[in-house]
């Protein structure tokens, strides 16, 4: 997907400084937000609404509704972006993932921003630690971390602790939201 690519003045100073940083020895790392920063898309309500649509799991009544309520108490979205991890209790954490790839293969066509993977893979050839940090689930951003040529390990964001290969309901901190986002990382 473009929009607009980058000016060859942002290549050539990207290079720079991460050949200065490297002549230095200083450790490279680079984060990134997930949806509107490397994909136009959310990938953890686009991997709600694929949950919805094929019942995975059980849900509200009406579950959109039930989320954007959560979201709206107190101001804070954090228990409702949790919870789209905790709909899964039970359930195997490779058939999340695999529902998951479900989704994201849906997507048609792809949303990646494609100055973005150019950028990516950029900072791979210089051995840039990857990092995307996201407040959306963990595992519906995983598919996407994969089409960048990242891998799972890339991806922070929101999860559940798992037990016995099963996610459940107990929260993982932080939540991967404003700072808990930089805490996270």
């Amino acid at each position: 997907m473009n929009y607009k690519s980058f000016p060859s003045e942002y290549w050539s100073e990207i290079n720079t400084v991460i050949q200065n940083l490297k002549a230095k020895n200083i450790p490279l790392f680079a984060a990134f937000d997930a949806d509107g920063t490397l994909w136009d898309t959310d990938l953890g309500e686009n991997f709600f609404q694929y949950q919805i649509d094929q019942k995975s799991v059980p849900l509200p009544q009406d579950p959109w509704n039930h989320y954007l309520e959560m979201k709206k108490v107190n101001g804070d979205p954090r228990d409702a972006y949790a919870w789209l991890a905790q709909i899964n209790d039970g359930v195997e954490l490779s058939q999340v993932r695999r529902w998951a790839q479900e989704a994201f293969d849906s997507i048609q066509p792809k949303p990646i921003f494609s100055e973005q993977k150019k950028l990516i893979e950029l900072l791979q050839k210089n051995s840039v630690q990857i990092y995307i940090v996201t407040a959306s689930i963990k595992w519906a951003v995983e598919p996407g971390a994969r089409a960048l040529g990242l891998t799972e390990d890339n991806v922070i964001g929101i999860e559940t602790e798992v037990v016995d290969g099963r996610v459940t309901r107990e929260k993982k901190h932080p939540i991967t939201y404003r700072q808990g986002k930089t805490d996270a990382l």
